[in-house]
């Protein structure tokens, strides 16, 4: 595994792939969704703890999504496999990409 030198927040990443920050939450908070390594948690605070997501992650994600996107059966049938609240799952579904 390759040395990792900096990650990215979830709602950058959000940022970068052109996804509601809800959906690459949910994937994320499952770390069975990402490659051992892809997800790192990040102290920002005595209290405070940020998931964070490396290069090889993002490229993860990228390929989750548009696999799970090649047809509206299966996006709804991913949907449902990895967010648990149908109104969540609903602002998801309504996030217009750019």
């Amino acid at each position: 595994m390759p040395t990792v030198r900096h990650v990215f927040t979830l709602d950058y990443v959000a940022g970068i792939l052109d996804e509601h920050p809800d959906l690459i939450d949910a994937i994320v908070s499952n770390d069975d969704n990402l490659s051992y390594g892809s997800i790192i948690t990040v102290c920002a605070g005595p209290d405070n703890y940020l998931s964070a997501i490396t290069d090889d992650g993002i490229d993860e994600l990228r390929d989750l999504i548009a696999d799970a996107r090649r047809s509206p059966e299966e996006w709804d049938a991913f949907l449902r496999s990895v967010v648990d609240d149908p109104g969540t799952i609903e602002n998801i579904k309504a996030h217009k990409p750019r």
